[in-house]
């Protein structure tokens, strides 16, 4: 696949024989646990994770056309390609993630002939911002092509084969929680053994749904970050033995089981500082992990009514996620505005990726 300046199709180029799909993926916050789901942590000590997928997507649509051409236009990144249907695959860093997806998924036993199509692809939240967005187009982008090509995946094959595509076939460094999360969506605790990933999905009574949302608050840095060098850095620390790194990922695990439980049982309070626990232990994992801004976010929102606060993905920038005690969330809301901090209210999604016809 060579890509190229994109084109709008001519108008008989749209296939107005068959459906125009959309789908949507959940992005996530990942509460403890993260970490342990990256090689070589599960293959050797089985990692677990707990996290709740959130209303907000990556959203794509795709149009089938007539003349065996394929187009990916990407809003998030502003640049599009274009390319045969029947190209070999060109991996050259433009858009490589729906292009690794539309690869895998027509080889799959039983696709048919998919032809060509145009693909939109929308997120909710910028990538790198630490709420599995890169994962989540993957998920969307898979679900959209699949059902083009007539094949029924389940949301394990979904998840796993986006697993495969971005760690094994782009070579992505990273872990797994984020595909499972944004093919199931809801509450899940994961599992990460040898080989092996194990979907829990939690009975959250709806109370305590109901609490959370509005005791939560969601606070982006306006920094993006690439994760690569804090999961390297991760990963070395824990193969060189080193003692902090171990500390934390072992705590980090441990972490995922209490506050799953606290979750399961509506203790909130519990939960939020618990969550507070999880970010100092995994502070130990890798230096890179906070930033002074990070820092001073989550010691002034302490200082001010917040139960705990961490991160939401591996560091560096992104999201933090805080619960508060909600009459005084309001003055940590406060707080963290005048730190220059974007904020939003969090409602959670029940489903993972979903795919629907849409209109020509």
């Amino acid at each position: 696949m060579t890509a190229r300046d994109h084109l709008p199709p001519a108008d008989g180029a749209v296939d107005l024989s068959r459906p125009v799909l959309r789908a949507r993926a959940p992005l996530r916050i990942s509460f403890a646990g993260g970490g342990t789901d990256v090689s070589p942590f599960p293959e050797r000590e089985g990692g677990a994770v707990l996290s709740g997928t959130i209303s907000s997507f990556a959203f794509g649509t795709l149009r089938p056309r007539t003349d065996g051409q394929v187009t990916v236009q990407s809003l998030d990144y502003g640049t599009s390609i274009g390319f045969g249907i029947d190209d070999p695959v060109e991996y050259d860093g433009k858009l490589d993630l729906p292009k690794a997806a539309i690869n895998r998924v027509r080889e799959i036993d039983g696709a048919r002939p998919s032809g060509g199509f145009d693909l939109f692809l929308h997120t909710q939240a910028p990538p790198g911002s630490g709420l599995g967005s890169s994962s989540a187009v993957m998920v969307s982008v898979i679900g959209l092509v699949a059902q083009h090509c007539g094949l029924d995946l389940t949301p394990y094959d979904v998840a796993e084969l986006a697993y495969r595509l971005e760690r094994e076939d782009l070579a992505i460094p990273g872990g797994s929680q984020d595909q499972y999360a944004a093919a199931f969506g809801g509450f899940n605790y994961l599992e990460f053994k040898p080989g092996e990933v194990i979907v829990n999905p939690l009975r959250v009574r709806d109370d305590t749904v109901h609490e959370l949302e509005h005791n939560m608050l969601l606070a982006f840095t306006g920094n993006t970050r690439v994760s690569d060098h804090i999961i390297e850095d991760q990963r070395s620390r824990y193969e060189t033995g080193n003692p902090e790194a171990l500390e934390g990922l072992r705590a980090q695990k441990e972490l995922a089981e209490r506050m799953k439980v606290a979750l399961v049982r509506g203790e909130v309070d519990a939960f939020g500082r618990l969550l507070g626990e999880a970010w100092s232990q995994k502070r130990k994992m890798s230096q890179r992990i906070s930033t002074p801004l990070i820092d001073q976010a989550v010691t002034t929102a302490l200082g001010c009514g917040a139960l705990g606060g961490k991160v939401t993905g591996a560091g560096g920038g992104g999201h933090l996620v805080f619960v508060c005690e909600f009459e005084r969330r309001h003055i940590v809301a406060r707080e963290l505005l005048a730190l220059g901090l974007t904020l939003s209210e969090i409602t959670f999604s029940e489903h993972g990726v979903t795919t629907w016809r849409g209109q020509h």
